[in-house]
């Protein structure tokens, strides 16, 4: 709940209503005899995926009739860009090339899915079964690249330094996706409650200043933990190559 929804849930409190913070189920259907339902996280995603689209394609159009002198939008764009850039070429080297585009994806869709509560959505990664999905690919670019550049290496490496340290090892393979997501997950679901729980429990005297406490669940904490979840991947990443593989 953010900015637009702050109103919302002023309503909500002087009414005497729960400010409701849960996932809920929208539209029904079956599908092979199983009950499916689209719910709020749905929309949201798809929301978030609209703008970020939408986003795309202007920022497309503005860059092939870039102006030497950039106006307010193009200047946003090259920000994004240098930025995104910096942050990859400076985790991942010279390998940075071949993962800009994934962690430019992921890092714009984590931060706008982390800020949604400002236009009254539910932030979508305040929803497990988005969060572990992203974990998910993580790991699967991990590995794929552990496999790719140390062969026959990316197994008997579990058995290292000792062979008797393999379980810990696998232990610790197999819980990055859930390191991950469980992370980016639990501070998300975290502020959301927080915020909801401010404007029940004080609702009679939540008038302007949960707007600072907005900044800080909604924009701060959201930049943070996109920043954290998109750093980790890299350094995970970045371990299973080696140094002289040019």
């Amino acid at each position: 709940m953010g900015s637009i929804g702050l109103s919302q849930g002023f309503l909500l409190a002087a009414e005497g209503r729960d400010v409701d913070f849960m996932i809920h189920g929208l539209i029904r259907f079956e599908l092979f005899g199983q009950e499916l339902w689209i719910t709020t996280t749905h929309v949201s995603v798809l929301i978030v995926m609209a703008v970020l689209l939408a986003f795309a394609v202007a920022a497309n159009s503005r860059m092939k009739r870039a102006e030497e002198i950039p106006g307010a939008f193009q200047n946003v764009v090259e920000l994004i860009v240098e930025m995104l850039d910096k942050m990859v070429s400076g985790s991942m080297g010279k390998y940075a090339g071949k993962f800009v585009n994934y962690i430019s994806a992921l890092f714009l869709f984590i931060f706008v899915s982390n800020i949604s509560g400002l236009f009254g959505l539910r932030p979508p990664t305040a929803d497990y079964g988005v969060t572990l999905p992203l974990g998910l690919i993580t790991f699967g670019i991990i590995q794929y690249n552990n496999i790719k550049y140390n062969k026959v290496g990316a197994f008997t490496g579990l058995f290292q330094p000792l062979p008797f340290l393999f379980p810990i090892n696998l232990i610790g393979e197999i819980a990055v996706p859930f390191s991950l997501s469980l992370r980016l997950f639990g501070n998300v679901l975290s502020g959301t409650v927080m915020m909801s729980l401010i404007y029940q429990l004080l609702s009679r005297f939540a008038i302007g200043w949960p707007g600072i406490l907005h900044i800080y669940f909604d924009v701060f904490s959201g930049a943070i933990q996109t920043y954290v979840f998109c750093m980790l991947t890299m350094a995970f990443t970045a371990q299973k190559m080696p140094e002289s593989d040019s």
